[in-house]
């Protein structure tokens, strides 16, 4: 056997293991695209931090670009997006919606349409009342969460 053959060999014989946090951490990762002058977009993304998850903020005055490369639809964009594990989270999209979303497969995001008083970022009211949409692999939207004040 050749010394690069040996050496070929050796190489492929080498498991790198993974590390289970640094897994996890990847996992919960979000990049939050937003325009520089809002400010709502920061407070949702300090929302999603204070839970654990990692957020870098993008900066970014082309979102409606960045939304139609990822499939939002026009008619019922929100605020922010973000790109959580291969999905969009489009606007004030609450925590509860985003665990939701794991394993979904069948869903391209979530979107919470316009800027609902209340929501994640905007207040975060107990009272308030919006809703969650889920957006398919196709554009198909559908009722994913309706988020009602606590009775």
């Amino acid at each position: 056997m050749k010394r690069r053959e040996f050496i070929a060999a050796l190489a492929a014989t080498i498991v790198v293991p993974v590390v289970p946090a640094l897994a996890a951490a990847d996992a919960d990762a979000f990049t939050v695209y937003k325009d520089p002058n809002c400010g709502c977009c920061k407070l949702w993304a300090d929302a999603y931090k204070a839970a654990g998850y990692r957020v870098e903020i993008v900066e970014e005055r082309d979102l409606i670009s960045r939304k139609q490369k990822l499939g939002v639809p026009l008619d019922i964009q929100g605020c922010h997006t973000a790109v959580y594990r291969g999905q969009f989270l489009e606007g004030h999209v609450p925590l509860k919606a985003a665990r939701m979303l794991k394993g979904r497969t069948d869903l391209a995001g979530l979107v919470v349409p316009g800027m609902p008083a209340g929501s994640l970022g905007m207040g975060d009211d107990p009272s308030a009342s919006y809703d969650v949409i889920g957006v398919g692999m196709h554009g198909e939207t559908s009722m994913f969460l309706e988020v009602r004040p606590k009775a």
